[in-house]
């Protein structure tokens, strides 16, 4: 199922991507099929215009450093790299609530967009607009995929999915994941996570922070087949107080 294609792993699906641009405008990369993630970051041909119509030219990025890190934290990264690593690890850590829109852009080139709201550890939920009938729901333990139109729901666990590692309280991203690569350029720091599993192949995600100011700017999840999905979240805001009720999941539904 690749119709959120960045949210959950092993075939489940998994959001990917989030963003403090500026109202000006929306750089959105088009993923492109058997790309690596760890070695080339997106490169987006065009940018949305924002609210004043506005269009804004796309970033460019630096090539992605192909160090891989071994058993110790850190370990094959230079004292610059092991650094932004750190500040990214901070700032993930000091986000508590956050919500926003998102623009979602699929391995077929395919674009949706929505509302997305996290409140940690461990909730978040994606209502992704019409024509689209899909919500994405995470409530601490798993994350269930809900056809609005079909009325139908598939849950899965949350630790199956990338986006553990935006929602765990704290994280240490060197100790507490797979960190392969790590690189910064004036526009974006990116850092690239890559875990393996045997029934499922390598996953590989790739996270673009704000240089200036570590916002996460959006990810892009790459499956197994090398398929890329990629989102970027806008209009973000940390100090909103979140509805409980967003996140909670009807387990009855489920087992009918």
């Amino acid at each position: 199922m690749r119709i959120l294609g960045a949210i959950v792993l092993s075939g489940v699906t998994v959001l990917s991507a989030t963003s403090l641009v500026t109202a000006q405008s929306i750089p959105v990369p088009v993923p492109s099929p058997k790309k690596d993630a760890a070695t080339e970051a997106p490169r987006p041909p065009g940018s949305v215009a924002g609210a004043n119509g506005a269009s804004a030219a796309p970033p460019t990025t630096g090539t992605v450093a192909a160090t891989v890190a071994s058993a110790r934290p850190g370990a094959g990264f230079d004292g610059s790299q092991r650094s932004l690593a750190d500040r990214v690890s901070a700032y993930l850590s000091s986000v508590q609530t956050l919500s926003g829109n998102f623009i979602q852009i699929g391995p077929d080139g395919g674009r949706t967009e929505g509302q997305f709201y996290i409140q940690k550890p461990g909730k978040v939920r994606f209502e992704y607009n019409p024509p689209s009938p899909i919500d994405v729901i995470a409530d601490g333990s798993s994350v269930v995929v809900r056809d609005r139109k079909l009325a139908t729901q598939d849950l899965y666990p949350l630790s199956q999915t990338p986006l553990r590692y935006l929602l765990t309280d704290k994280i240490d991203l060197l100790r507490d994941t797979n960190v392969i690569s790590v690189s910064a350029d004036d526009v974006f720091v990116t850092l690239v996570i890559e875990e393996r599993q045997v029934l499922t192949g390598t996953h590989r995600m790739m996270m673009m922070f704000g240089a200036k100011d570590f916002q996460l700017r959006q990810w892009t999840v790459t499956d197994p087949q090398g398929y890329d999905t990629t989102v970027a979240v806008y209009n973000l805001d940390p100090k909103s107080k979140l509805d409980p009720g967003l996140f909670k999941i009807n387990y009855e539904r489920v087992l009918q």
